[in-house]
């Protein structure tokens, strides 16, 4: 894969100048909806078996026969269960064209919706040529929208790219191709420095023929508050020596998932200019196996200082997020966030569709929840319960990086990362699905930047802008 290719944002319906001649698409609720069509519309519109049910079409003709405007059933929007962001159906339905939203309940979650349902992963096949293209609403703020869905959509390319084409290196051109859009620093640690600095992120990495490193990107006012974004980057991970079977491998070339909202997060917030010093910190590996490949067993000590017995190989990425964590903790910043693809077991309790969020901090629980409202960006926190960190005792070293049994999985891999920020007392932790998988409003089959938009939302919250 190509440097360039690697940190390209990929094909979304831009949207267009707000003086563009367009069609109109109005948004009906269930109840009432003949009321805003006049009676040749109604008739025909009843002709069609229009109900106004939530993501249905009516196609209203002109005299002429070209099409006057679309009806777009939004069925009970206050009903529960109802899917805000349904108009991001309408760029999947709708013929190639421009068109102009009327009558949305939330105009601007609207725009972001069908902004984020035109994605598409068009790289390795024929795309489907020109769009239906929303025009600008006005009161809408075309270029924050904007923003947030080329950002999203940086994030999904890099999840939905494969291990072949997108490895440690191409994870690290994106983040610096993202550095020199938006004016920031960047450092990459790698080769005898990583093995003497960071030593579990060498560890988990050194078995693959593509050198693991520790990507450091830093942007904004050194005297501005500090939040520092952590993401797992496993550009696949095979499980090590512990082998995942083939069913469980299918989907790694998502393992990454952590490092590609990290850095969707950073494009939203240094597009925006928020007044705060962002770091990113990106720890990218492959997890191979082969004759130097650390082993279930080996006693690795940490940059933080502390031991870790391996008691599976496939428990690497907090191995390597306990790396970026101790280097992250060093500085005390004002909030550390970290983002992965960390346990089956967030997902068993969970569900795809819903991360796992940890924090002991109260009110970042309560600011993270109503982030994720605004952002329609959805997590469920679970409890950071101190007493199951007995789970990860090691009668050799200081901890394991696995417990002694089968449960609470999501729970203790997340006490195991807050051992390596101590310092940090307003840290989040989010252990997310990254992929979707099945195509829903907004969220085309595929990978998926879970928690991205929330953090922005949070963030943007938190300072300005």
């Amino acid at each position: 894969m190509s440097h360039s290719t690697a940190a390209q944002t990929s094909s979304i319906a831009e949207p267009l100048p707000a003086d563009t001649p367009a069609i109109g698409v109005t948004c009906l609720r269930a109840s009432g909806w003949e009321d805003a069509l006049t009676a040749t519309e109604r008739a025909f519109a009843w002709a069609t078996g229009f109900s106004a049910k939530a993501g249905s079409l009516a196609y209203l003709p002109a005299a002429d026969g070209s099409l006057s405007r679309v009806l777009f059933g939004l069925g009970d929007p206050d009903a529960p269960g109802a899917d805000p962001l349904i108009a991001g159906r309408l760029p999947t339905l709708l013929p190639v064209g421009a068109y102009r939203l009327d009558g949305a309940p939330d105009i601007t979650t609207a725009t972001l919706a069908w902004l984020l349902g035109s994605y598409r992963f068009d790289r390795y096949r024929k795309g489907d040529g020109a769009k239906a293209c929303l025009v600008t609403p006005d009161g809408v703020d075309g270029a924050e929208v904007t923003r947030i869905a080329r950002a999203v959509a940086l994030g999904r390319d890099l999840v939905n790219t494969p291990a072949n084409d997108l490895g440690p290196a191409e994870i690290e051109a994106a983040a610096r191709a993202l550095a020199e859009r938006h004016g920031a620093a960047i450092r990459v640690v790698q080769g005898d420095e990583l093995a003497r600095e960071f030593p579990l992120i060498q560890a988990v990495g050194e078995a693959a023929t593509r050198p693991p490193r520790l990507i450091d990107l830093t942007w904004g006012p050194e005297d501005a508050p500090r939040v520092t974004l952590v993401g797992k980057g496993v550009a696949f991970d095979t499980g090590g020596l512990d082998i995942k079977p083939s069913a469980a491998m299918l989907l790694m070339k998502k393992d990454m998932g952590g490092s590609a909202v990290a850095l969707a997060t950073a494009d939203m917030v240094m597009g925006a200019g928020l007044t705060l010093r962002l770091r990113v910190l990106i720890p990218a590996v492959e997890n191979a196996v082969a004759g130097n490949a650390f082993r279930p067993g080996d006693v690795l000590r940490s940059r933080a200082g502390l031991t870790v017995e391996i008691g599976n190989t496939d428990a690497e990425g907090r191995l390597i997020l306990a790396d970026a964590l101790a280097l992250a903790d060093a500085e005390t910043p004002d909030l550390i966030l970290d983002f992965s693809t960390l346990t089956g077991a967030a997902r068993v309790a969970l569900g795809p569709d819903l991360p796992a969020f940890f924090t002991e901090d109260e009110t970042l629980a309560q600011e993270v929840a109503q982030a994720g409202a605004r952002a329609i960006d959805p997590i469920w926190r679970m409890p950071l319960h101190q007493p199951y960190a007995s789970m990860l005792d090691s009668k050799i070293a200081d901890l394991n990086n696995v417990s002694n049994g089968p449960f609470a999985g999501a729970i203790t891999a997340a006490l195991f990362l807050r051992r390596f920020a101590p310092k940090t007392k307003r840290h989040g932790h989010f252990d997310l699905y990254g992929w979707n998988p099945s195509s829903k409003p907004a969220r085309p089959e595929g990978g998926e930047v879970q928690t991205a938009r929330l953090a922005y939302a949070l963030l943007k919250g938190l300072y300005g802008g």
